[in-house]
């Protein structure tokens, strides 16, 4: 499947055109290129200015380009290449930066695992994706969680990364001494590399031939209808013109001597939406990322205030914990000319609280981990539409179709399936062709979301087609969690619903029939689930019953539990 190649073929004049920003043009060409030549152009263009500053440590385009390029030759003599997966189990970090661009111009692909995974989850991650190189930090508890698998699993190699090179002089030698007892301490062997060593070359590195249309940039892991997680095959040629798109939707920052961007980096860079929006169009643009290894709220502020962001991509948690801050007004937002919003609904009345607050815009965009990720999105200065998740991107088409069957087209405003063609979605699912021939109809992805198009081209969400639950931004598979709760011994029957949340926009909730003559409590769940969900996933509800409501044929029935969570919605 090749869809993310189909050329838009849509009416003479869209609907949405009537309302697209006079400066972007939707029939723009974009021609396809390897991921790293955005990095490659931001070098040539603004070597001087600042790409990263991590905890106060500074470095420039030109200095990363020459260790990103250091980098390559290092992976190269390793054997990373074409055909090699290297995956990546880091938080916010430059080594993130570094290693993604590095494995791209190697011609490798990378993976992108969650920091927070149990052993489990990266075990099933590592196995069905293939990856055979890992980087992590030094940290022990990421460190530990990937050593034992170089004897269980298929993994071969661990890059390992010290956090304390990061760091400013001073800041270095109170981490290294305060931390020690935090450290990983892994063992000198062929199956280990120092990051050093990696990059003990000259540099120079030569990229092989890379077709950025059929080679894989990235596989990035979502679910779907069955809950497993699988993964979406981006070619460069996808994330690379999403970039690019951002860049035509966002058009600030392009001129060489226009004052650069200053983007805030606190949303994950393994999660799809900051790799494109934080990481990539930043790049792409000569922005300054100000990049944060993790999300704390008073240390966020405190850094707007200091580091003057100018542009800040998040999820509707993150807005709401800003803007419900009890000391608010005693930090600056006034850097911020405007911010991103994406992952989940954003609510118009928390939009215009953080406006207010701020005098920064708001926009809320929609995209998904098989689109690269941003299919739509608000103009960024002016227009828009309240409760909108904005107009599609250039050369993107947006269309309504009938769930059942997928092959009819419904008319303005009509509620259907959402569906995309565009040079961004992606060329397939990762060893599942069967999934992969169901998720497009004639050529369009069929996004699983439920929505209409107004009569001025603005695209709404209005239902999900899919069992999954958004919290916080992250999709959370019910169909895992269920599994990792029929392991306990006592465990009769359960389903896992999303329940309404005013900060998370879901939680996880658990409904559980335990076996007769045993004591079942939540603590005692939540002791047994510790080691085999991320905190992500863990249920912060529990309901004990003496049965589940079942479907004609036998089955849970969902749909009467999550009625039931809907109508009593938590203060």
């Amino acid at each position: 499947m090749t869809a993310s190649l189909v050329s838009p073929s849509i009416e003479p004049a869209p609907r949405w055109l009537t309302s697209y920003p006079a400066d972007v043009d939707w029939n723009a060409a974009i021609e396809p290129q390897p991921v790293y030549a955005l990095l490659d152009h931001a070098v040539a263009t603004w070597p001087e200015r600042v790409a990263l500053n991590f905890m106060g440590r500074r470095t420039s385009y030109a200095e990363l380009g020459r260790l990103v390029d250091r980098t390559a030759v290092g992976l190269a003599a390793l054997g990373v290449g074409p055909g090699v997966k290297l995956g990546l189990f880091l938080p916010n970090c430059p080594y993130f930066v570094v290693l993604y661009y590095a494995a791209l111009k190697t011609g490798a692909t990378v993976v992108n695992f969650n920091p927070l995974y149990t052993p489990t989850e990266v075990t099933r991650q590592v196995e069905d994706s293939e990856t055979d190189v890992m980087a992590v930090l030094d940290l022990a508890m990421l460190y530990n969680k990937l050593g034992p698998l170089l004897d269980s699993t298929r993994l071969k190699r661990l890059i390992v990364c010290p956090m304390a090179d990061l760091l400013p002089t001073p800041k270095r030698w109170f981490y290294q001494i305060a931390m020690r007892r935090t450290l990983a301490d892994p063992p000198r062997d062929d199956r280990h590399t120092r990051f050093a060593d990696l990059v003990e070359n000259g540099g120079g590195f030569s990229p092989p031939t890379i077709d950025p249309s059929r080679q894989l940039a990235l596989l990035q892991y979502t679910g779907g209808t069955t809950g497993i997680p699988k993964g979406a095959m981006l070619t460069h040629a996808n994330v690379y013109i999403n970039a690019e798109q951002c860049r035509l939707w966002f058009p600030v920052g392009n001129g060489a001597d226009a004052p650069p961007e200053i983007m805030l980096g606190v949303l994950p860079l393994f999660h799809v939406f900051a790799m494109t929006v934080v990481m990539n169009w930043s790049i792409r643009v000569g922005a300054e990322i100000v990049l944060l290894p993790r999300f704390e709220l008073k240390g966020m502020l405190q850094t707007i205030g200091k580091r003057k962001p100018t542009v800040f991509a998040g999820v509707p948690t993150l807005f709401n914990a800003i803007v419900n801050h009890p000391k608010i007004a005693s930090f600056h937002l006034d850097s911020l000319r405007f911010c991103i919003s994406g992952g989940a609904p954003l609510p118009d009345e928390l939009r215009a609280r953080f406006e207010r607050l701020s005098s920064a815009r708001l926009v809320e965009g929609y995209g998904l981990s098989e689109t690269s990720p941003v299919v739509c999105c608000n103009p960024p200065f002016e227009g828009g539409r309240a409760g909108s998740v904005g107009l599609p991107y250039p050369r993107t088409v947006i269309e309504i179709r009938d769930a059942e069957p997928p092959h009819r087209l419904l008319a303005q405003g009509e509620r259907g399936e959402i569906c995309v063609r565009g040079p961004q979605v992606m060329a397939g699912y990762w060893k599942r062709p069967d999934e992969t021939a169901t998720s497009f109809v004639e050529g369009a992805f069929r996004t699983g979301d439920v929505g209409y198009i107004d009569a001025d081209g603005y695209v709404f969400i209005t239902d999900r087609l899919k069992d999954m639950i958004n919290a916080s931004g992250y999709k959370v598979y019910p169909r895992l969690i269920e599994e990792a709760i029929y392991r306990h011994p006592d465990v009769a029957d359960c389903a896992v619903i999303g329940m309404p949340d005013p900060y998370r926009g879901q939680t996880v909730k658990a409904v559980i029939v335990a076996k007769p003559g045993t004591a079942l409590t939540d603590k005692i769940l939540i002791a047994f689930l510790k080691d085999k969900l991320s905190p992500i996933e863990m249920p912060t509800a529990f309901e004990f019953r003496a049965s589940l409501p079942k479907t004609a044929v036998g089955k849970i029935d969902k749909k009467v539990l999550q009625a039931e969570a809907t109508e009593r919605k938590p203060a």
